[in-house]
């Protein structure tokens, strides 16, 4: 597996990707879309950070491209949907950054409160700037927090152990969690007109895109202080700089920007009112070091044991209980497989998963089977956009847990619907993956051997004139599981020791008695 590590990852996340067997590849941060393409044209994973952009047209030819690693919590430099539309992997390692993140947006309290980056430069310029640089005490202030997740709480818990009075806003957080919190919550227009200091800690989506427009930041009180330390494109930038001019806000600390780099040429730069630092959020040593460990045993695990951890789009799947669905992976793929070759255009899919049910999470098995039920008619299909082209191509996915096994620990019963009809299939692992019924009919084959599926009359002669057939073919029979269906019929599971050419399946559906014949 190649992995294309850009951006500066830590080197202990590279080096334990080579020591699983990855070969790394490591590479400047690439800023052209079309450079990019071409360096993921036989990549497995590419791992970045904030500098390098994957977009549509850098996926437009990775055909091997199986997970995008963020070394660290955004993904806003990444095509999510895209990745998804062809069934990439993409995470991140949300965990790693959030105490330097949270750091740092306290550091940026400290120094709007002090002036001290204007009281630094003039210091090192020879002068002695203490004229117009009366600064305020924390103690006592509100700060006002919006986003209360992991770093948004830290940073919480830092400014109230400083004496500040705490407030925050947070239309994501669930109730539950909101219930058991020490934070009062209010709405943002509360917050915004109650603060003296305000602090982001959201992450840019279409929902919170220019959250603090000139509008809110309107209503912010007079005199307050601005903090956004978690992504660009959260603020109004051009409207804050007419606050800031007009006194309504005292003064703002930016680490993100809605571009990045920050031109050369911004008006942010010169403002008086403004600290800007260069997106150091996350950029300590040790966070560093922490998001690149993760993210490389996050790849790691995903590809050798099926476990999904930090994915943002793919439901998470700890190593626990990768280890008891594991098993059943292998079914699952044989069982798309089938039901792929016994339905064309399938518009109904529905499984149980009967018997025990404590400990089976069934949305990895579910999508497994959904990449080999759509695979063969569809373009790159993955447990990744196996629901997406599902609904794409109009097909109704549903599942039920629990109920009667038949005397199995666990039975997997699939019904399809399709231009053919309708077909049924049991399974189990039940000494090894094995398909015990078929379309109503008691069976007992491995669906991952070469099977070929026969229905006929059922009439004396039939297995004689299949076997004879075979042997003359060089075909030898390994099980022969047979059935009747009921009103003459009867349908066959046949294991053969390898594939049975075309001509011999012609041979066979000119026999008398034979209703068809098919290579599973």
């Amino acid at each position: 597996m190649k992995v294309l590590a850009c951006d500066g990852i830590h080197a202990d996340g590279l080096t334990m990707l080579k020591d699983a067997g990855f070969e790394v590849q490591v590479s400047d941060p690439v800023k052209d879309q079309g450079k990019l393409a071409q360096m993921l044209a036989d990549v497995d994973a590419i791992l970045v950070r904030s500098a390098t952009q994957v977009g549509t047209e850098s996926l437009a030819g990775a055909g091997k491209l199986k997970v995008i690693g963020r070394a660290g919590a955004g993904v806003d430099t990444i095509d999510v949907e895209a990745a998804t539309a062809r069934g990439i992997a993409v995470m991140n390692a949300p965990d790693g950054n959030t105490l330097a993140a949270a750091e740092h947006a306290i550091s940026l309290l400290f120094a709007l409160a002090r002036h001290i980056p204007k009281a630094d430069a003039g210091m090192k310029a020879g002068q002695w700037p203490k004229a117009g640089l009366t600064g305020f005490e924390l103690e006592g202030k509100r700060l006002g927090v919006i986003g209360l997740g992991r770093i948004g709480g830290t940073v919480a818990r830092k400014a109230h152990g400083i004496g500040m009075e705490v407030a925050a806003y947070d239309p994501f957080l669930p109730a539950a969690v909101a219930a058991r919190s020490s934070i009062p919550l209010k709405s943002l227009d509360e917050l915004l007109a109650w603060a003296d200091v305000i602090t982001l800690h959201m992450p840019r989506t279409a929902e919170t895109a220019n959250l603090l427009s000139g509008e809110r930041l309107r209503a912010m009180k007079k005199g307050a202080c601005l903090i956004n330390a978690a992504r660009g494109g959260l603020v109004d930038e051009s409207a804050l700089l007419e606050l800031l001019d007009a006194g309504h806000l005292a003064g703002a600390a930016l680490d993100t920007f809605a571009v990045e780099p920050l031109p050369a040429d911004s008006p942010l730069r010169a403002h008086p009112k403004l600290i800007l630092t260069p997106h150091l959020g996350a950029s300590t040593g040790e966070a560093q070091q922490a998001v690149s460990t993760i993210l490389a045993r996050q790849i790691i695990d995903f590809v050798n044991t099926g476990a999904v951890a930090g994915c943002v789009n793919l439901p998470p799947l700890s190593a626990e209980a990768a280890r008891e669905v594991g098993p059943w992976m292998p079914l699952m793929t044989a069982l798309g497989k089938l039901a792929s070759r016994l339905q064309h255009a399938p518009s109904q899919l529905h499984i149980t998963y009967a018997g025990r049910s404590e400990g089976l999470d069934t949305r990895p098995l579910t999508r497994l089977l959904l990449t080999a039920l759509l695979g063969s008619a569809s373009g790159r299909v993955t447990p990744v956009n196996a629901l997406h082209e599902a609904a794409a191509r109009g097909l109704t996915v549903s599942e039920t847990v629990g109920g009667d096994s038949e005397g199995f620990d666990r039975l997997l019963r699939v019904r399809v619907v399709g231009e053919r009809g309708e077909s049924r299939i049991s399974a189990t692992l039940h000494r090894g993956p094995r398909v015990v019924r078929l379309d109503g009919v008691e069976l007992d084959f491995d669906p991952n051997a070469h099977i070929l599926l026969l229905r006929n009359q059922d009439v004396p002669g039939i297995v004689g004139v299949v076997g004879t057939e075979l042997g003359k073919a060089g075909v030898n029979i390994v099980n022969f599981s047979l059935g009747a269906t009921g009103e003459g019929h009867a349908l066959a599971a046949i294991t053969v020791d390898r594939r049975v050419d075309d001509a011999a399946l012609a041979g066979l559906r000119g026999k008398p008695g034979i209703a068809s014949i098919e290579m599973l």
